[in-house]
């Protein structure tokens, strides 16, 4: 009856043994491998809706569109067919923006809108519009730039204008070289 207890206590060290050995190894060849890649994750696409960004407790813009295009975090998108885009200054409604494509920055809540774009300010009395191929917001800053050039429209007059930045918190405009008439009254 020794013998028969010494063959098992002999194979459960032996066997012991071996797991032992098994786990070392397995450790020691832990994170070798290459993981495999994740999943791609595919942009995020929302048709007739609303993007609104909020500037910790003010609104910077909003934007109606017609087809929106978000990147997987979020963080950026485009946005296309913009009907009716509102910028505001000191949080109320300031200018009123359409444009055929716009590209976001939500991280920094700028844009640039690009090709046909059409402002025109909210409750101006005069309805002054502008007319240009190219917008940037710099949200930080509180600037809109148009460096291509705009067209001014005014009473059934229009105005040529190379580049124009308004300055929201300074209440500033600097206009470019100007070409065209304008009747002042």
């Amino acid at each position: 009856m020794q013998r028969k207890r010494l063959w098992y206590k002999r194979l459960a060290i032996l066997g012991g043994a071996a797991l032992l050995t098994w786990v070392i190894v397995e450790m020691a060849l832990a994170g070798r491998g290459t993981p495999p890649l994740p999943p791609g994750q595919a942009p995020v696409e929302l048709h007739g809706g609303h993007v609104l960004n909020n500037h910790i407790s003010t609104r910077s813009w909003s934007f109606d569109y017609e087809r929106a295009r978000l990147s997987p975090d979020g963080m950026s998108g485009t946005v296309d067919g913009v009907r009716d885009g509102v910028v505001f200054r000191k949080g109320k409604p300031y200018l009123r923006i359409s444009a055929a494509h716009v590209s976001l920055n939500l991280a920094s809540l700028n844009f640039t809108a690009a090709g046909k774009v059409h402002i025109e300010r909210i409750g101006d009395p005069e309805n002054r519009a502008f007319d240009t191929d190219l917008v940037t917001w710099t949200n930080d800053a509180k600037v809109l730039r148009m460096d291509h050039p705009s067209y001014v429209h005014s009473g059934g007059q229009t105005l040529r204008i190379d580049k124009i930045a308004v300055n929201f918190d300074d209440n500033t405009i600097h206009l470019g070289a100007i070409n065209g008439g304008v009747d002042i009254h």
